[in-house]
C-alpha cells in the first residue's frame, strides 16, 4: 500500500496546525486573521491527505488496510492503527466536514478565535484517531477524549445556558464510557489482549459477551443517542455555536452507531443477538416518540436535533438486524446524515447571523428575501424527510429492507417515521420560508462564502441519492464479512442448544 505512516499523519496532522497557532505572534486581529488560515488550510491539507486513503485502498479486501502497529504500553498495549470498509467512510466524513466548520466561523466568532481553532483542529484529531484505532486501550482515549474540546467549544463559545449544556454533555457520555472501560479491563484479563482485530476472532464466553455487551452499550447509547438517554443532546445543539452543532451531528454521534459496528456485533454476536428485540423497541420509540416531539419545538435548532435522535433510530435498527442490507443501510444512512444534518445546521447558523434568533415564529416569507437560501435549505429538507434522489432516502430504504427480513411489525412501525419527518420538516420550512413576510428589508440572501459552504453538500446530497455506489462498494466486502462472521456465531450457537 503506502510505506509511511498514512494513518498518523491523517490523524495527527490538525494537531500541528493547533500548535502553530499557539506559537504565532502578533497583535490581536493579525494573530486571529492568521488563526483562521492556519485553521482552513490545515483541515484542507488533512483532507487532501486522506484522499489518498481512498485511492489507495482495495474494497475487495475486508480486512483492514495501512496498518501501523508499535508497542507502546508495558502491559502489552499497542499503538495499532487501521481502516476497512466500514471505518474509511467515517474518515473522509471527518476530514471532509472539518473545512466547512472553519469557514462557517470565519465571522461569527470573534472572542478567544485562536484558542476557538485549537479546539476543532484538536477534536478532529480524536474523531479520526477514534475510527482508525486497532487497540481498545487506544480507541478509549480517543473515544473519551473527544468530550474535552467539545465541551470547551460549548461551554466558552455557546449561547446562555452553556455551561448547563455543556455539564450535561460531558456528564451523560463520561458515565456511559466508564461502564465501558471496566469491559475492557475484563476483556483484557479474558484474552491478554487488548488488540481488537485479535478479539473480533476470538469466542468469548456467552456471560462474559452479555455483561461485555451491555457495559459498551451504555456508551455508544448515549454517543448515538438513543431514547431515553439522548435527553443531552438537544441542550448541546441550542447553546452550542453553529460550527460546534455540525460536529456534534455530522461525526460525534456516529462515533455510537460506528462502536455497535466495530465491537458489538463482531466481539459480542450471541449477546448482540439475544439483546435485538430491546435494540428494535428503542429504535422504534426513538422514530416516533422524538419525531412527534420535534413537531412541537419552537426553537429551529432543537427541532432539528430531536430529528437527529430519531433518524439514528434507522441506524441502529438497521444494524442490529444482522442482514447485509441493514448493516449496510445504518453505515450508509450515517454518512448521509452526517452531511445533511451538518447542512441544515449550517443554513439554521447562516439566518441565526442576520437575526439572532432561531425561534420559528420569528421568521417568514424568506423566499422573497433570499430565494437562492430557500432553494439550498429546500434540498437539505426533502433529504431530512428521505425523498427519492437524496441521499436520505437510501440509507432509510436498506436498512427498512434489511430490518423486513427480520422482524416485519418492526419494519411497519418505523415506516411511520418517514411520514412524522415529512410532517416536521416541510413544517419548518414552510414557517420559515413561505408565509407573510415579516423579514426587514435589509436581510440579504447568500453571500460567496456562505454559498462556497452550503454548494457543495447539496450536489453531494443529490449525487449520493442518485448515485451511492462510491459508499456502498467501498463497504460493501467489510460489511459481507461482518454479517458472515455474525451470522456464523449465532447460528453455531444455536445448534449447541439442547
Amino acid at each position: 500500500m503506502t510505506t509511511w505512516p498514512i494513518l498518523s499523519v491523517v490523524a495527527f496532522l490538525p494537531v500541528v496546525g493547533a500548535l502553530l497557532i499557539y506559537i504565532i505572534r502578533g497583535d490581536d486581529e493579525a494573530a486571529n486573521g492568521n488563526a483562521r488560515w492556519i485553521a482552513l488550510w490545515t483541515t484542507l491539507t488533512t483532507f487532501a491527505v486522506s484522499l489518498i486513503l481512498v485511492w489507495r485502498f482495495d474494497p475487495a479486501q475486508p480486512d483492514f488496510q495501512f496498518l501501523e502497529k508499535t508497542p507502546w504500553l508495558a502491559s502489552g498495549t499497542t499503538y495499532h492503527m487501521g481502516v476497512d470498509g466500514i471505518s474509511l467512510p467515517f474518515v473522509i466524513l471527518t476530514t471532509a466536514l472539518m473545512p466547512f466548520c472553519i469557514v462557517a466561523s470565519w465571522k461569527s466568532v470573534t472572542s478567544r478565535l485562536r484558542e476557538y481553532m485549537m479546539a476543532f483542529l484538536i477534536m478532529e484529531t480524536l474523531m479520526v484517531g477514534t475510527f482508525c484505532a486497532l487497540d481498545l486501550v487506544l480507541f478509549y482515549l480517543f473515544f473519551e477524549g473527544t468530550l474535552i474540546p467539545m465541551f470547551l467549544i460549548i461551554g466558552i463559545w455557546g449561547g446562555p445556558r452553556r455551561v448547563y449544556a455543556s455539564f450535561k454533555f460531558f456528564l451523560y457520555t463520561f458515565l456511559g464510557s466508564v461502564l465501558m472501560l471496566l469491559a475492557i479491563m475484563a476483556l483484557y484479563w479474558n484474552g491478554s489482549t487488548t488488540d481488537i482485530p485479535t478479539l473480533m476472532h476470538t469466542a468469548l464466553p456467552r456471560s462474559l459477551q452479555t455483561w461485555a455487551w451491555l457495559a459498551f452499550f451504555a456508551s455508544f447509547a448515549v454517543k448515538l443517542p438513543m431514547w431515553p438517554v439522548h435527553t443531552w443532546l438537544p441542550d448541546a445543539h441550542v447553546e452550542a455555536p453553529t460550527a460546534g452543532s455540525v460536529v456534534l451531528a455530522a461525526i460525534l454521534l456516529k462515533l455510537g452507531g460506528y462502536g455497535f459496528l466495530r465491537f458489538s456485533l463482531p466481539m459480542f454476536p450471541l449477546a448482540s443477538h439475544d439483546f435485538t428485540p430491546l435494540i428494535f423497541s428503542l429504535s422504534v420509540i426513538a422514530i416516533i416518540y422524538t419525531s412527534l416531539v420535534a413537531l412541537m419545538q419552537e426553537d429551529m435548532k432543537k427541532l432539528i436535533a430531536y430529528a437527529s435522535v430519531a433518524h439514528m433510530g434507522f441506524v441502529t435498527m438497521g444494524i442490529f438486524a444482522g442482514t447485509i442490507q441493514g448493516v449496510a443501510g445504518g453505515v450508509f444512512q450515517m454518512i448521509s446524515h452526517g452531511i445533511v444534518s451538518g447542512a441544515l445546521f449550517l443554513c439554521v447558523g447562516i439566518v441565526y447571523d442576520r437575526m439572532h434568533t432561531r425561534e420559528i415564529v420569528a421568521y417568514g416569507g424568506l423566499v422573497n428575501r433570499m430565494p437562492f437560501y430557500a432553494l439550498v435549505f429546500m434540498v437539505f429538507t426533502l433529504a431530512n424527510v428521505g425523498l427519492p434522489g437524496t441521499s436520505g432516502f437510501v440509507g432509510e430504504f436498506l436498512t427498512l429492507i434489511g430490518t423486513f427480513k427480520v422482524s416485519v411489525p418492526t419494519t411497519v412501525f418505523a415506516t411511520t417515521g418517514t411520514i412524522l419527518s415529512a410532517a416536521y420538516a416541510l413544517w419548518l420550512y414552510r414557517k420559515i420560508v413561505f408565509g407573510a413576510l415579516v423579514k426587514p428589508a435589509g436581510i440579504k440572501d447568500l453571500t460567496f462564502r456562505e454559498s462556497l459552504m452550503l454548494m457543495p453538500l447539496a450536489v453531494l446530497t443529490i449525487l449520493l441519492g442518485f448515485y451511492p455506489k462510491p459508499v456502498l462498494d467501498m463497504s460493501a466486502a467489510s460489511v459481507q464479512q461482518l454479517v458472515n462472521n455474525y451470522s456464523a456465531a449465532v447460528t453455531k450457537a444455536a445448534a449447541l442448544l439442547p
